[in-house]
């Protein structure tokens, strides 16, 4: 007979089994706590990403308002026919070259930032990469000089780049940038700086956003131009001077340059073609990526603008087919059949583009086909996504790089990064709902037949999609947004319960304020371009005209007679001229708990 097992027959064995069960229920508990806050994470990222497509979709129909605006605010006001030229035509005119501007700007001998000597070498680019690190800013004479060489030889350069690599040759390749300057230096201290044995590509998308896209483009500029066959730049969406004015760059560098859009069609002033006469000289934005205004590469049809706009805008999807991007409101989706299509047809292999935050820096799909890298970490809150480049070459498996800046010395625990990310991303959403407030409650009240105040949790997620139209998961965010009952029924009014939009004007209705609030940024836009004279007033009658055209545009239904109240009670010295960027401040949405957090802070 065999002897007895000893872990049957003693204690010690025993402990170790129960300590092996509990280190699995821990594991498992671990693993769901850790599922639950991804998931948390996840369902922020989607808050942010259908906020933001929702913005590009107001942005292109911004666009189709500029069109809609030349046909009519010019009939009111023929005597402001240069308002043509400021909209379709660079800030620099033509009969003037390089040194004619060069020569107005003076260096001072105080100037303490970065001087670049022309020709550039590899030490200018280490001086501008160092001097931005300590803040400095590069001299407006600078600038122009490297605009006007970019300018000269891009113009000398196909649209498309050929390039070649080896087995001891990578290519690096990086996606958006958004103005986020930490980036860009990481990606140079991990993988080295451009040279001629460390080519890049840049896939377009490097200013808005972020602060410092103009330190980003001034680097990526010298380093072009010192590198011009081993640096390329490709151009995204926001490349584009109309996508500029919404998302930041404008802000950051209009007085130093202008650039033109692909959002705004063509219109036929001279003819079927764009006319260009008068922005010959002058860098601006065109369809290969960052370049100046070759005449002939800015003379589009309407269809070549609209495929310069596919090309910007599409974004690669899991169905079959191409059809129309309805997240963006520009450009399409095209699915793996479409991938292959192109592929086999150019004898390629592989696309990466970018254009997509991804949670992980990058993306695969299409049976590994496609890839989508996006360099920008951070892009909606800390902690919400990394950034990634790629190294690749010929006949090698690409290789991923991650990251994420943080200016901590230690990163936090993930549940406090999540909380951080899912408060930010829940408070945007709440300012998106309060700016459709009238709406919701209509839809609301539609569902409501018995007036009990309530409705159920699918009536509401269906108003909730209905009048928003941001394709989310309402249901799942009902615990952050609503009070529900214990029947699950939900006070719809409690949508509303912690903010609300302050009325500069009492008296208002509240319609008003919150179509004024939805689309102030459209409407800082518009008067900023009919503003002429950059005084940042304009008169009462232009504020009149350009708010009827924006109303017919826009299908906004506001009585004429509550808008002019309105503006009366804005012209506060009553001189018939309202200073617009301080009207559209006036509006901004108060959170109740800020205030309560204010008050703690002061209580305690």
């Amino acid at each position: 007979m065999w002897p007895q097992s000893p872990s049957l027959s003693t204690g010690e064995p025993r402990r170790e089994v129960w300590a092996l069960k509990a280190a699995l229920v821990i594991q498992n508990w671990y693993r769901g706590y850790s599922a639950r806050l991804k998931a948390r994470q996840r369902y922020a990222l989607t808050i942010f990403q259908s906020i933001e497509y929702a913005d590009e979709q107001g942005q292109l129909q911004l666009s189709n308002f500029f069109s809609f605006m030349l046909e009519n605010y010019t009939h009111v006001h023929e005597k402001d026919r240069e308002l043509v030229t400021r909209l379709f035509s660079g800030s620099i005119q033509d009969k003037k070259d390089r040194q004619d501007y060069l020569g107005l700007i003076d260096v001072p001998d105080s100037y303490s930032g970065p001087r670049l000597q022309f020709p550039l070498t590899f030490t200018d680019i280490d001086l501008l990469i160092e001097a931005f690190k300590q803040q400095q800013i590069l001299h407006a004479y600078y600038v122009l000089e490297v605009l006007f060489e970019t300018k000269k030889v891009l113009q000398q350069m196909p649209n498309f780049t050929h390039t070649k690599t080896s087995p001891s040759k990578e290519i690096t390749i990086c996606g958006d940038l958004h103005g986020k300057l930490d980036d860009l230096f990481l990606i140079f201290y991990k993988n080295g700086l451009p040279s001629v044995s460390n080519p890049y590509v840049f896939n377009g998308d490097f200013v808005d956003r972020g602060k410092n896209s103009m330190e980003i483009l001034m680097i990526l500029f010298v380093s072009f131009l010192v590198y011009p066959n081993d640096l390329h730049l490709n151009r995204g969406n926001h490349e584009d001077f109309m996508m500029n004015m919404r998302y930041g760059f404008t802000k950051e560098i209009l007085h130093k340059y202008k650039m033109k859009s692909v959002l705004m069609p063509p219109i036929p002033l001279d003819g079927d073609r764009v006319s260009e006469k008068k922005n010959k000289v002058g860098p601006t934005i065109t369809a290969q990526g960052i370049r100046a205004d070759g005449s002939a590469s800015e003379q589009l049809t309407k269809h070549e603008w609209e495929q310069v706009v596919d090309i910007l805008w599409s974004d690669p999807r899991g169905k079959r087919g191409c059809y129309p991007n309805t997240s963006r409101g520009g450009g399409c989706y095209f699915g793996p059949d479409i991938t292959s299509k192109i592929l086999n047809k150019y004898q390629l292999k592989m696309l990466v583009r970018s254009h997509e935050c991804k949670p992980e820096g990058y993306e695969i799909c299409h049976d590994g086909k496609v890839i989508t890298v996006f360099s920008a970490s951070n892009y909606y809150e800390e902690g919400s996504n990394r950034g990634a480049y790629i190294r690749m070459s010929s006949g090698t498996t690409p290789r991923f790089f991650q990251y994420q800046v943080t200016r901590a010395t230690c990163l936090r625990p993930l549940y406090q990064r999540v909380n951080a990310i899912e408060s930010s991303a829940i408070r945007m959403l709440k300012e998106r709902m309060i700016s459709r407030k009238t709406d919701l409650i209509r839809a609301f009240q539609l569902q409501d037949r018995n007036k009990s105040g309530k409705l159920s949790m699918g009536q509401w997620a269906f108003s909730m999609e209905n009048v928003l139209g941001l394709n989310l998961p309402w249901r799942s965010l009902s615990s952050h947004l609503v009070t529900t009952d214990k029947d699950g029924n939900i006070d719809y009014m409690s949508t509303f319960q912690d903010l609300h939009i302050q009325k500069p004007v009492k008296e208002v209705q509240s319609s008003l304020i919150e179509t004024v609030y939805r689309y102030r940024s459209d409407l800082q836009i518009i008067f900023n371009i009919i503003d002429s004279d950059h005084s940042g007033l304009i008169s009462m009658e232009e504020f009149r005209s350009m708010w009827k055209l924006f109303k017919s545009h826009y299908s906004v239904h506001i009585d004429d007679s509550q808008f002019d109240e309105l503006a009366e009670r804005m012209d506060l010295n009553k001189d018939g001229s309202i200073d617009f960027n301080e009207f559209l401040k006036a509006f901004y949405v108060v959170h109740k708990f800020d205030k309560l957090s204010k008050s703690d802070t002061k209580l305690a």
